[in-house]
Order: structure tokens, then C-alpha cells, then sequence
């Protein structure tokens, strides 16, 4: 971004304008920025295409090792399956919804502020599956900041990557207790970070798999941990609403969970081997970010992906408490024009079936079988880290 920092701090956005930005048609999609998990796309008719779109304008960052290791392993061909990943626009929060519903794209993965605003905008989206079933956005501050606690950003500058993100961050301040009003927004696309390092913002959203880069890429940051606070779910996997109406859709569908089932089965047992496979597969990371860098990011998304798995439900459980007090909280902030009811949102249906269905026992011998380079062989795994 050419402009300067200073300059962008001017840019803010109300929840009035994002909820009327929800209706309206997105801006020019350039279609080359899709990337292929899996290598080319199969010849063989019974294999099916499935667009995913990612929320942060590049796939070169660990969070998606739960689709690059079934791609990688063989699992969604296995399944019928040809994943097609694209790094939607960053500057258009909403892509993941638009271009679900415009056909131009299949899946989604939305924070639960951009699918409600989408629905209750008039995009047809639903959840099928809750990839973190808990609070995985964090608040970054300068090393140095006198800013230790949440609480203290009241009345704070905060820097976001794109002005979607607002319906991430004002619920959370709600449940803080903290009037969004009194917040100070800057929308300063992929540099909003590097905003908050130089310490012209007092803080910028972040999410776990962020924190080991980010340090690991030279940046000054401290962190306030989301989910010692917060008890609201995060991003989804999301698709047209009435393609849940079509027996083949749902099956396609609930075939994708289950290559995304047995990739977090498969990094379970071996973690190593999912950063191994992840790192591999992204040329642009690999020249910024260690091997233990990425492997410690990959390993804070991990655990968040895990949170309804280390709670006794199957991988990708949307909880309905959770769910309840989150729609009623933003329908309270006027994020949305009306109470949204959980069946309007999401369904835990084809979750379910994949769970049920998934071929784990395999994912699992595949892993502990798996031949570790030498880089990766010697690398830490927290003793601590549970999924």
C-alpha cells in the first residue's frame, strides 16, 4: 500500500454502512488469484470441484493446513473431491458471502459478523460447519504499550485490515463492556499491522496462527488473548442456503467435511507432518517465516480448531449458547436489522454425517507413518498443546 499510514487514519466505516454494503453486488473478482490445492484438476467426471474462499486476501499463511493435508494426502480425491482454493480480496469483507451466493464460489469462510450481516442483508449463506467453535480473534498492542487489559481499549485507535471487520471486533468490545461508539477505527488493508508495530495505531485485530508469524517475522507485538475473555464462536465454513435443499449438494459438501475431518485427525497425530505438508505448499511463506515459526502458528490454530473436539462434541460442533447470546448481542448493536434465529445461521447436519463417516483410522495410521524431513524432524512441539 503506497499511501501513508497517517493519511488512511481518515477511513472509517459504521455498522449502518456495513449492513447496506451486505445487499449490494461485489466489486470485479480477479480471478487470478485462485490457487489449486491438490495439483491440477482431475480428468475423471466423478470428481467434483469444491471453491473455497479464504477471508484474507493470501493463502500463504498456516491456517489452512486442514485443507492442504487431505489435498496433499489424497483424501479429497479419495473422496471425489477437487479443492479449489481462492484468496478472496481482503479490501471486500463480504466476498466470502457475495461470491458464495453469485456462484463464484462454492464455500466460504466468514467470521460469524460477516455471515450474519450477510444474511440478514439478503445474501443466502448458512454455516455448516464451525471450524472454531470459540473465540479465536486477539488484540495486538506494541511491546512497550501501557495497554494490558481488553478493558483499556475503550476510546482506543484501532487498525483493521478491511472495514468488514468491524462486525468481528464491536460484539467483543460489547462483551466487554466497551460502547463501540467510542472506538476509533482505521482501515488500512494489509499494512494494519505493520500500523500497530510502529506504533501509529494503539492496537489492530488478530487471530491465533497470526501471533507465531507475526513475531517470527520481526514484528514488536503483545497480545490480549481472545479466548481468556470471550466466549463468542469464530469463522465458519459457509455455503448457498439452497444448495442445503439439494441431496446432491449436501453430499458433496458433507464429502469436503470429511476430508477436512481427517486432515485435523491426521495433524492430531502428527503435527510435524501437517506443518511439513502446509509450509510445502506455500512458496511466498517460506521465504519470511522458520520452519518453527510456522509450525507454532500452525499449532494456535490448531488447538482453536479444536475447541469443540477437546469439549466431547465432533470437529466443527456449533454450540447453541454460544451461538444464542452471540445473535443476540449483535442484533442488540444494530448489526443486524432483526434477532436472527440459529436456523436461519447455521445447521450442524452435514457436520455431523462427516463425523460420523470420516475415514479417521486411516488419517491417523497415515500420520504416525508419515516420513518427517530433516528440518521438520527436529523440530519443538509444546509440550502443552492439546487438540
Amino acid at each position: 500500500m503506497e499511501e501513508k499510514v497517517d493519511q488512511l487514519f481518515e477511513s472509517t466505516v459504521t455498522r449502518r454502512q456495513l449492513v447496506e454494503r451486505a445487499g449490494k453486488a461485489s466489486a470485479a473478482f480477479a480471478f487470478g488469484s485462485l490457487l489449486t490445492a491438490g495439483g491440477a484438476l482431475a480428468r475423471d467426471s466423478k470428481v467434483q470441484t469444491v471453491r473455497w474462499i479464504s477471508p484474507r486476501g493470501t493463502l500463504q499463511v498456516m491456517d489452512d493446513f486442514n485443507l492442504w493435508v487431505p489435498a496433499k494426502m489424497g483424501y479429497f480425491k479419495q473422496l471425489g473431491i477437487h479443492a479449489k482454493l481462492i484468496a478472496g480480496p481482503i479490501s471486500d469483507a463480504l466476498a466470502t458471502t457475495k461470491f458464495v451466493a453469485q456462484h463464484k464460489a462454492d464455500m466460504g469462510y466468514p467470521s460469524p459478523g460477516v455471515l450474519t450481516a450477510s444474511i440478514d442483508g439478503g445474501i443466502p449463506v448458512k454455516s455448516i460447519y464451525d471450524i472454531i467453535s470459540g473465540q479465536v480473534f486477539d488484540f495486538a498492542v506494541p511491546v512497550g504499550s501501557s495497554i494490558t487489559s481488553p478493558k483499556q481499549l475503550a476510546g482506543k485507535t484501532i487498525a483493521l485490515g478491511s472495514a468488514g471487520w468491524q462486525t468481528i471486533t464491536d460484539p467483543m468490545f460489547v462483551e466487554l463492556g466497551i460502547d463501540p461508539k467510542s472506538i476509533k477505527y482505521v482501515i488500512l488493508g494489509q499494512q494494519w499491522i505493520q500500523a500497530v508495530d510502529q506504533k501509529k495505531a494503539d492496537a489492530g485485530l488478530a487471530w491465533e496462527g497470526l501471533r507465531h508469524q507475526w513475531l517470527g517475522q520481526g514484528l514488536k507485538l503483545k497480545f490480549l488473548i481472545g479466548s481468556t475473555w470471550s466466549k463468542q464462536p469464530s469463522n465458519v465454513y459457509s455455503v448457498r442456503a439452497d444448495d442445503l435443499d439439494d441431496t446432491a449438494k449436501v453430499d458433496l459438501y458433507t464429502r469436503f467435511l470429511e476430508g477436512v475431518v481427517m486432515g485435523l485427525e491426521f495433524t492430531k497425530a502428527n503435527p510435524r507432518a501437517a506443518a511439513q505438508i502446509t509450509y510445502g505448499q506455500l512458496p511466498d511463506l517460506r521465504k519470511s517465516l522458520k520452519p518453527q515459526a510456522a509450525l507454532d502458528s500452525m499449532l494456535e490454530l490448531a488447538h482453536a480448531y479444536a475447541t469443540s473436539h477437546l469439549r466431547g462434541k465432533p470437529w466443527g460442533y456449533h454450540f447453541a449458547a454460544g451461538w444464542a447470546g452471540y445473535l443476540k448481542t449483535i442484533s442488540d448493536l444494530g448489526q443486524t436489522k432483526k434477532l436472527l434465529k440459529s436456523s436461519d445461521v447455521y445447521t450442524n447436519k452435514l457436520l455431523l454425517a462427516a463425523n460420523k463417516k470420516a475415514n479417521k483410522a486411516k488419517a491417523k495410521a497415515d500420520a504416525k507413518k508419515y516420513k518427517l524431513n530433516a528440518t521438520f524432524a527436529k523440530l519443538k512441539v509444546d509440550p502443552n498443546f492439546k487438540m
